[in-house]
């Protein structure tokens, strides 16, 4: 592909911001389109309008509209070379999958939960994510707009799973995972070595919003994790990196603070993922969990459980070798509980 990728979302949007730091990252040359206006006219539409959304060739030629941003950068990982973002050991790819899935899946409980479920943090979103969709308005249209977008994702939380039951479970996790990840940065400046890899900018994507856009989490942020919030900062381009084949950890000699962010992962993620799979293998109406020792409830969430199965798929086509090297850090972190 030589013309530019064209894509459009917004700066409201976790995985917009993912995927525009994936590529300026891998220096993959785009266009990108605001998410209303005549810049859209004529391209196809996806069949679920989410953000990003990217327009590329399918197997004949025709462009189509897609939004998954994992299977998006698994794409570009195929079609452009060099400045990959997956390790080149298939048993520390793996674990960059799951982490990526972590934070696309459970991260982003967080981030809706932080920004609809305080005052000041759904002011300020009904306020300015309206205008990234076209601030040339009279303010009692732009203020209809908020109160309707407001609304709208007020009502999605009970997909998210954010409720008065699981709130408390959310920001404690969150609080955690803050923690742990600013231990993590005081040795390495990316989640598996020297160079970034997929998981750390779908933790980049979430932390855009959580760090940086909604009051309530950004001031915890600071105030918690001031490395995280620096490196959320830097993550925004990282164009100048030069990655050296080299820069990957072993996984056989992870560092603690890895296995300790692997473990608050394997502490919360796995008891609401299998959860929900089995509330949409059973077409039960409610997801009824324990985490972390209280009771957890939602209604369930179809592309989780694709989510999970894929998970499940990867670990399966892993050798013999690798296998057993993945198996023994999830085993180690409660992240087994996935897989069996």
């Amino acid at each position: 592909m030589t013309d530019p990728i064209a894509l459009s979302g917004a700066p409201g949007s976790p995985y917009t911001r993912k995927m525009l730091a994936v590529l300026r990252y891998r220096r993959i040359p785009y266009r990108f389109l605001p998410p209303s206006g005549p810049a859209l006219s004529g391209l196809p539409q996806p069949k679920v309008a989410l953000l990003p959304t990217f327009y590329l060739p399918d197997e004949a030629g025709d462009l189509q509209a897609v939004t998954d941003s994992t299977p998006i950068i698994r794409r570009l990982e195929r079609e452009h070379e060099g400045r990959s973002l997956v390790p080149s050991d298939p048993a520390l790819a793996f674990l960059n999958e799951l982490i990526e899935d972590y934070a696309d899946e459970w991260l982003t409980k967080a981030m809706f939960h932080y920004r609809w479920a305080y005052e000041a943090d759904i002011a300020k979103a009904a306020a300015i994510l309206p205008c990234w969709r076209g601030f040339c308005v009279p303010d009692d249209v732009l203020e209809a707009r908020g109160a309707m977008f407001a609304e709208r994702q007020i009502g999605r939380l009970r997909y998210v799973g954010s409720n008065p039951t699981t709130g408390p479970v959310i920001e404690a996790a969150y609080v955690r995972f803050l923690k742990a990840f600013d231990a993590h940065l005081t040795g390495q400046p990316y989640v598996l070595g020297q160079r970034p890899s997929s998981a750390d900018f779908a933790i980049f994507g979430q932390m855009t919003q959580l760090a940086e856009f909604d009051p309530t989490p950004m001031a915890l942020t600071l105030k918690i994790a001031p490395r995280v919030t620096a490196w959320v900062g830097m993550m925004e381009d990282q164009s100048g990196v030069e990655p050296t084949q080299d820069g990957w950890n072993d996984i056989d000699a992870l560092p603690q603070t890895l296995i300790a962010l692997l473990t608050e992962i394997g502490r919360v993620y796995p008891p609401v993922m299998l959860a929900n799979a089995r509330a949409v293998m059973e077409r039960a109406p409610d997801v009824a969990a324990v985490v972390d020792g209280q009771a957890w409830s939602q209604q369930p969430f179809p592309y989780q459980a694709k989510c999970l199965q894929w998970l499940r798929s990867s670990r399966a086509e892993l050798d013999a070798g690798a296998l057993a090297r993945v198996d023994s850090v999830l085993a180690a972190t409660g992240c087994m509980a996935l897989f069996v």
